[in-house]
């Protein structure tokens, strides 16, 4: 074999593995992404459906529970996927549950107090599904959902959850 032979056969195998390499980290990081949004979705839904709970404990004094298996199970994908601000807006909500169980279970708590908890739980909640929907959901996405939820985008769809009808946002 001739040295250009050679040289030709080194250079094809090189590139022909860097092109196998970055296909390769392309297409994981498609899947990572892809698994990350999941996860969103499914602690966005799970945020979602305990804020419903809040609010009907605000409003009517009936306390349900509050579940957080979701997002115990997927943290590690939203701790690489979200930004630290974001994180930390997701993971408030879930913080506020202490609040939320310490009213659900005392009943010696003064009613201000107990609706002081149980507003800012629901606020919690609101603003960790705007990050989630933000990062998680397309604009048809968020325009279907609020259709579904007999809510009229007015013009374009709003970023963010949508709004139940009869509360306070």
């Amino acid at each position: 074999m001739e040295p250009v032979q050679i040289l030709t056969l080194g250079l094809g195998a090189f590139f022909g593995a860097l092109g196998w390499l970055v296909v390769g980290l392309f297409i994981a990081r498609r899947q990572y992404e892809r698994q990350a949004k999941n996860a969103a979705r499914a602690v966005y839904f799970e945020l979602d459906v305990d804020r419903i709970n809040v609010v009907l404990a605000r409003d009517h004094s009936v306390f349900q529970t509050l579940v957080r298996s979701s997002f115990d199970r997927l943290l590690p994908e939203l701790a690489t996927w979200l930004s630290a601000a974001e994180l930390r807006t997701v993971t408030k909500a879930y913080m506020s549950h202490a609040g939320y169980e310490q009213v659900r279970m005392e009943t010696s708590i003064p009613e201000a107090v107990r609706n002081a908890v149980l507003v800012r739980t629901a606020d919690a909640h609101d603003a960790a599904l705007d990050v989630l929907s933000a990062r998680a959901f397309s604009d048809l996405e968020i325009a279907a959902m609020q259709a579904a939820d007999g809510i009229e985008p007015a013009g374009e769809p709003r970023r963010g959850r949508a709004t139940l009808p009869g509360s306070s946002r």
